[in-house]
């Protein structure tokens, strides 16, 4: 059992309370290194949630200034910071990856609290300079109201903290369901909410199965959005339950990211960048690249290159230190990329780097690199979310546009070449919400992410992050 000083309780957090679900029905979270029970958390239903609604919506009949809403989140910024060692390791014990890149996402989702506290000088009401019709024009931005944020396993301290500085700092009341695979990092949070000085009611807490806090999230009246990263076809579903009631929604979905290296980039610095994007959180990130696309002139040395660097990388627990690699989150993921590289191989492949993953002692699958990917094979028409570098080519710029671009998704894609003009001429044809141009770089606080095409709508970070979470209102003065 996990034992933290960041978890003096482990519940649902609702109206300032910790409780457990009503029918005293629990799921269990488990390490999934080593297979180790961590916890028990509350298995709640719509009754909860019901409830976790209404104390939001009393909690937003409270007006807050806002500058005691970015004290709020300068508090929760700096017990991050002050705590991020413990965090991290709540967050390898229940998801996997290794505890650097905890510690990493620990101070990445403090920069979301740290940018959305000096930022809420943007909800300023703005008066138009000319008077119209005779009259003053006011814009005002006002808090959503009540928003529902829903938040995946990968990244279960990042994925909330994107969602909850702006939600909180737009005046908000929130109720935040995490994934049931890794909830104990969000009761964290919340504990860290607590001492901040959020009050009662305005973040709340509700844990368990996806469907029936889902469905009532879409149907209560109160809610009047919901963010949610996860998968596209949740994604439709969210979308078809909140059509009655005319919900607003901002989803981040699924990727299908392309890597574009051209014969004339820096394939050093294009191999170290393919690490370092490939590779974090096992490959389980919807923005890590899934087709490697290498321009066929240089695509064996490129192959090379990448074996030689996958080749040294080491798998284990995430709390042994010399661990580069963690498990996937469950048996399902393994066999998902098992699915995959077998199905390269059938249709033509080559299996580099890698092996068949062993069996018994947690989910782990070892780093793989393919070559001769197609675009018929699963690599390419799915998201694998492993540790596999598939390894396609081109010939053309208007072969690797076509081959990038021939995805229903559109969340982030990468362009390596040291010709300045093409490289801003693919970023433009280039169908992505998030395009690295001779880097690997994800999304940073400062700046809007988000998708195009069946990757989603909506933005988070940047001062669009905070405006989707207000509705904005024009006030007209005779």
């Amino acid at each position: 059992m996990i034992e933290s000083p960041l978890l003096p309780h482990i519940g649902a957090y609702i109206a300032g309370k910790w409780s457990q679900a009503a029918s005293g029905r629990t799921l269990p979270v488990h390490n999934p290194a080593s297979g180790e029970h961590l916890a028990d958390v509350p298995d709640m239903a719509g009754e909860e949630t019901t409830a976790a609604i209404e104390a939001a919506a009393r909690a937003v009949d409270q007006e807050v200034a806002a500058a005691e809403r970015a004290g709020w989140l300068r508090g929760i910024h700096d017990l991050l910071l002050e705590h991020r060692q413990e965090m991290a390791r709540i967050i390898t014990l229940e998801q996997g990856k290794p505890l650097k890149e905890s510690v990493v996402e620990v101070e990445y989702a403090a920069g979301f609290f740290r940018f959305y506290g000096e930022q809420l000088s943007a909800l300023a009401p703005r008066i138009l300079p000319e008077p119209i019709r005779g009259a003053q024009w006011t814009i005002h931005h006002r808090p959503a109201g009540v928003v529902g944020l829903i938040t995946p396993w990968n990244f279960p301290l990042a994925m909330l903290a994107k969602k909850l500085a702006p939600a909180l700092g737009a005046g908000c009341g929130v109720v935040a369901k995490p994934a049931e695979l890794t909830p104990l990092t969000a009761i964290a949070l919340c504990h860290l909410a607590e001492r901040a000085g959020v009050p009662a009611g305005r973040l709340n807490l509700v844990i368990g199965h996806a469907a029936p806090i889902g469905e009532t999230l879409c149907a209560h009246p109160a809610v009047r959005l919901i963010s949610f990263t996860g998968s596209t076809e949740v994604g439709r579903i969210l979308m078809q339950n909140c059509a009655p009631g005319l919900k607003r929604l901002a989803l981040e979905l699924g990727g299908n990211a392309p890597f574009l290296v051209f014969a004339d980039a820096d394939l050093e610095a294009a191999a170290d960048a393919l690490m370092a994007n490939k590779f974090r959180c096992a490959g389980q990130t919807c923005v890590c690249a899934n087709r490697v696309l290498v321009q066929h002139e240089v695509a064996d040395r490129f192959a090379e290159m990448m074996a030689e660097r996958v080749g040294k990388l080491r798998v284990g627990n995430g709390l042994d230190p010399q661990t580069d690699i963690g498990p996937l989150i469950n048996r399902a993921g393994v066999e998902k990329v098992s699915r995959h590289v077998q199905d390269a191989l059938d249709r033509g492949a080559r299996r580099i780097v890698g092996n068949e993953p062993r069996e018994g002692g947690g989910t782990f699958y070892p780093p793989t690199v393919l070559t001769g990917v197609t675009p018929e094979m699963l690599v390419s028409r799915e998201e694998t979310f492993g540790p596999v570098v598939a390894i396609g080519a081109f010939d053309s710029e208007d072969q690797a546009i076509a081959l990038a671009n021939g995805t229903p998704f559109g969340l982030a894609a990468y362009v390596f070449t040291r010709d300045a003009e093409r490289a801003e001429r693919l970023a433009s044809r280039l169908v992505f919400g998030h395009v690295g141009l001779n880097t690997g770089s994800g999304p940073t606080p400062e700046a809007p992410f988000g998708g195009m095409k069946q990757s989603g709508f909506g933005r988070e970070g940047g001062v669009e992050g905070l405006l989707e979470f207000c509705e904005t209102q024009t006030l007209v003065r005779a």
